[in-house]
């Protein structure tokens, strides 16, 4: 007997139709949305808070994402799970395209290199592997750490890069001789973020001990640390701009600081639970996304003290469902999320969703803006303005070289 299959609508996000009329200055219209990088400000660029589409990895050893990585090119999406596999997805379709067996144990970090060809990966064990970006792995290195690798970061040359974990060290490394070159100690327990710094050999780290450090890549100094969370710094993340640094931590708070003040120049307060992740934009420079370990997502401006967008119960399940990770698309039109909740969530712009099957319209993804949408002022963001709280000249402490002073 013939097998009759019901006509399936296929789940896409196509940002070639307006980065192509974009290039051909044609009108905007509201249908067709312009690329972000084509935006001057947030009015024109909506918030990525439209549910598109939910991929899990349908197998009896399905667990936790840990991490999720764009491939360079935005074409793909790597999620790196807790039994130590890498998934390949579509990012147009979301089709599965590939998985294999990266790691012995569960995948903690991952990072791509600016040079587009590389990328590395770390795990529970300690070890760090080197990768290509046709999945083939080139080097391994199982003494990396003592414990679990839990963030790891590029310098903007990719000569270097930063790990940090559990074994209370940050290390740096020669990226293409592989070997470690310094090892920076100061924090009193677990290190569970590093960032280096978009153009100076600055490195920023938070951990257990409540406390986010910066350090100096080159002499191995710490310049200071700030004593301000109250619990665990879950994630640190630099602003493009090289000013701001965004911090998330266990107690519940997300702070901001003025690197050329070397103070916190704001406090964001909504979530209800811990703060796992954060994302700054790619290309708007004040726009900002954390997730909790409640499963919500909050869309953030630097302007306002509470959230934009609130999605709730972007990731629930009767499962602990923490979002452990954040990642942009590169062009700035999509966001993706991994959760413990196993799966792997992508939200886009309104406008940009197209072909969605009816089955995907659930009531648990719907989200609420705030009154005070859209952003007051309007031309182009700005890097630090007084009206936004950044500190003025009077308050000025440790300067660190190459970074400015504060306006």
């Amino acid at each position: 007997m013939a097998h009759h299959h019901r006509p399936y609508a296929q789940t896409t996000v196509d940002y070639t139709g307006s980065v192509v009329r974009h290039t051909q200055n044609r009108k905007w219209s509201s249908s067709d949305p312009l690329p972000a990088a084509a935006c001057s400000s947030i009015n024109n660029n909506p918030f990525a808070a439209q549910f598109v589409h939910s991929c899990t990895n349908y197998r009896a050893r399905a667990s936790s994402i840990n991490r999720v990585l764009w491939t360079a090119s935005g074409r793909r999406l790597i999620t790196g799970s807790q039994n130590g596999e890498f998934t390949l997805w579509n990012g147009h379709s979301f089709n599965h395209e590939l998985r294999i067996q990266a790691h012995d144990h569960a995948i903690r970090s991952m990072a791509w290199s600016f040079g587009d060809e590389d990328w590395i990966s770390g795990d529970d064990g300690g070890t760090i592997r080197y990768w290509k970006s046709n999945m083939s792995n080139v080097l391994v290195n199982e003494s990396a750490h003592h414990e679990s690798v839990r963030d790891l970061s590029f310098c903007r040359s990719n000569l270097k890069f930063c790990s940090c974990s559990d074994d209370t060290t940050v290390k740096i490394w020669d990226f293409e001789r592989c070997q470690q070159e310094q090892t920076l100690t100061g924090h009193g327990w677990n290190v569970k973020s590093v960032d280096w710094h978009p153009t100076n050999s600055l490195i920023a780290s938070g951990g257990k001990d409540s406390v986010v450090k910066l350090w100096d890549a080159r002499s191995r100094r710490e310049l200071c640390s700030f004593y301000d969370h109250k619990n665990w710094v879950h994630s640190v993340k630099w602003n493009r701009n090289g000013n701001w640094l965004l911090t998330a931590s266990k107690d519940h708070v997300i702070k901001l600081y003025d690197l050329r003040a070397m103070k916190e120049l704001k406090s964001f307060r909504g979530h209800q639970n811990q703060v796992t992740a954060l994302a700054w934009h790619p290309l708007t420079e004040d726009y900002f996304v954390s997730g909790s370990s409640d499963g919500s997502i909050f869309h953030w401006l630097v302007g306002h003290v509470t959230p934009q967008v609130e999605i709730p119960s972007a990731h629930s399940n009767s499962y602990n469902n923490s979002v452990w990770d954040l990642q942009w698309h590169p062009i700035g039109h999509m966001i993706c999320s991994g959760s413990n909740d196993r799966t792997t969530k992508f939200w886009c712009r309104t406008g940009d969703k197209s072909k969605i099957s009816q089955n995907q319209s659930n009531s648990a993804f719907a989200c609420h803006m705030n009154s005070n949408f859209p952003f007051p002022y309007d031309g182009p963001p700005t890097i630090a303005t007084r009206d936004q709280g950044t500190i003025g000249s009077g308050g000025v402490g440790t300067i660190i070289p190459g970074v400015g002073i504060a306006v």
